[in-house]
């Protein structure tokens, strides 16, 4: 049974376990390429500390409706990454959410003697796996897109419970542990009926996840709520500072925009009888 979607196995299987894999910087991106520019692109910078090698780039575009994709627009892009990054190892991989039937997979432009231009892409859609292949495995990604595979209808309460399961086990953060839930809830769609059935079905996992739930909303409400009384204090501190010592230089706000709320109470209360700025900050 394969552990995980092989996207681009023959290009990754001897990339060895002192690669460096890094993401394009967002602002490089957007100031090179402009209006071409999409932030729902993946581009992933691999390099090699030898030197061996130049880098590769795989673009991963992630299409939700598989009308709406351009093997023109990608193979633009590609191009366009390649002389920004100054390589020519470019592997772009497509990830459609659902049936990709129809899709152009190649570019072939040429005249009447010679192709000039042949690209294609490595495709992968989602809904022509099978939940049956994936629906153990030990790769989070595997398991967080279990909802997106090919399945009978009648099993959509047993994906979506695999793909709990999956997130449960593989994901140690509690705050992605979340973002992930909501993932699989949106790409599951399950109705009430099958909510139901999920509960009945799956008591132990359903009463987990709403614990596990409800607290961290809670913690999350907490962090806001301190969060707030310490920005309300240091806005409260930084005016009377100017009130009495005039406009405060960059290091002092840095200064009072990180003290805990404590701090900034012990600070408020020395601007009554300080005669300088550092006497109420030392």
């Amino acid at each position: 049974m394969p552990r995980s979607p092989s996207y681009a196995a023959p290009e990754a299987s001897d990339l060895g376990g002192d690669v460096r894999i890094l993401p394009v910087r967002q602002e490089q991106l957007q100031e090179r390429l402009g209006e071409r520019f999409r932030e729902l692109d993946v581009p992933l910078l691999v390099e090699w500390p030898d030197g061996r090698r130049e880098a590769i780039l795989f673009v991963l575009e992630e299409e939700s409706d598989a009308r709406r994709f351009s093997i023109h627009r990608l193979a633009h892009y590609c191009l366009d990454l390649a002389e920004l990054l100054d390589t020519q190892r470019v592997v772009p991989v497509v990830i459609f959410l659902r049936a990709a039937g129809g899709v152009a997979t190649q570019l072939r432009l040429g005249g009447e003697h010679h192709v000039y231009l042949d690209f294609h892409y490595l495709r992968c859609a989602l809904a022509e796996l099978s939940f049956e292949d994936y629906r153990d495995s030990d790769n989070l990604v595997a398991r967080l897109t279990l909802p997106n595979m090919h399945y009978p209808p009648e099993r959509r309460v047993e994906v979506y419970a695999q793909a709990v399961r999956g997130f449960t086990a593989l994901e140690p953060d509690p705050e992605k542990r979340l973002k992930y839930l909501d993932f699989i809830d949106i790409y599951a769609a399950l109705d009430d009926n099958e909510r139901m059935q999920y509960t009945q079905d799956y008591p132990d996992e359903a009463q987990t996840m709403s614990r596990f739930a409800e607290r961290f909303r809670e913690e999350g409400m907490q962090q806001g709520m301190q969060q707030g009384m310490q920005q309300g204090e240091a806005r409260i501190l930084a005016r009377l500072l100017r009130l009495k010592f005039g406009e405060l230089p960059e290091a002092a706000q840095a200064q009072i925009a990180q003290a805990d709320e404590s701090t900034l109470l012990e600070w408020s209360e020395r601007v009554l009888t300080a005669t300088s700025l550092e006497e109420v900050l030392h």
